[in-house]
């Protein structure tokens, strides 16, 4: 009975009502699925990365959240998450974080030997950017590695190495996750500076939508110019557009620097990443 009674702490703990995190991470990793398998990968590997992904981000928001725990208890966003409220201990949080990484590689070990020693790269990227708003003055560069290590370790299970196209792929993806996480932390920017956290909305200062903006155009731009040669025609151009579209969107939300309009901002950004996706299973499925 006592086991039931936490269960409901530690779906609040891993942000399971709030799906936006996993999903931005998922979208440019089935994207990859579909590009290294020059369409659909299978059912075996949809599963892996779909469960490995939400799996891996429920167990980063536990590091992170012990980590980050005396600081979120200054910021009115997040001074209630479980192990800041203290109704999470840490090593339970730490405890639940471990069993969700360790089933997290059990399905990696049912693919191959490159994606297996793929894991531990993307494993260390996602314990390092916790502490890395301590001494980075831009830890989104660092968060955008993480979450889109999808790209690479996707290319690995499907072809067993990580061609040039992956890592092309991965810069723009580390465009799209400034642009995103810039809007995050545009949101808890005064309670950051009051209390001493490092993060790009802090750095960039006035400069920050403009180059919210130029990353979402980077992000498209590498990925149009990579996928050029895969000939995916009017489908995933229209996904494109569909994604430039919000982006547009997204600068009319953030352009005064309002909380409400950036956090939308944020919450809305996984819908980019579907337009993407969405085109390029089209492009693929009507070649």
């Amino acid at each position: 009975m006592q086991l039931l009674q936490r269960i409901p702490l530690w779906l609040d703990l891993i942000r399971w009502s709030r799906p936006a995190g996993w999903l931005l991470l998922l979208w440019p990793t089935l994207s990859a699925l579909w590009i290294a398998a020059h369409g659909f990968p299978g059912w075996h590997l949809l599963a892996v990365f779909t469960l490995g992904t939400v799996l891996m981000r429920s167990a980063g928001c536990c590091v992170n959240d012990v980590a980050d725990r005396e600081f979120d208890r200054h910021v009115k966003r997040t001074a209630q998450r479980p192990v800041t409220s203290g109704r999470v201990g840490v090593k339970e949080a730490l405890t639940l974080g471990a069993v969700l990484a360790l089933v997290a590689f059990a399905l990696v070990l049912t693919t191959n030997t490159a994606a297996i020693l793929w894991s531990f790269a993307a494993l260390a990227v996602t314990l390092l950017y916790p502490y890395a708003k301590r001494y980075v003055s831009m830890p989104q560069a660092v968060l955008g590695i993480a979450f889109s290590f999808g790209i690479p370790m996707a290319f690995a299970a499907v072809q067993s190495r990580v061609p040039l196209l992956a890592w092309v792929l991965l810069l723009g993806n580390l465009f799209w996750v400034l642009a995103y996480d810039t809007e995050y932390a545009m949101v808890d920017r005064d309670d950051d500076l009051r209390i001493g956290i490092k993060t790009s909305a802090i750095t960039l200062g006035r400069a920050d939508v403009p180059v919210v903006m130029a990353c979402y155009g980077a992000f498209l731009a590498i990925w149009v110019l990579a996928l050029a040669p895969r000939e995916l025609g009017l489908p995933f151009h229209l996904g494109i557009a569909a994604a430039v579209g919000q982006a547009l969107w997204h600068w009319q939300l953030i352009r005064e620097r309002t909380r409400d309009g950036c956090f939308k901002a944020f919450r809305l950004n996984h819908w980019v990443g579907f337009a993407v996706f969405a085109g390029i299973v089209a492009g693929y499925a009507l070649k």
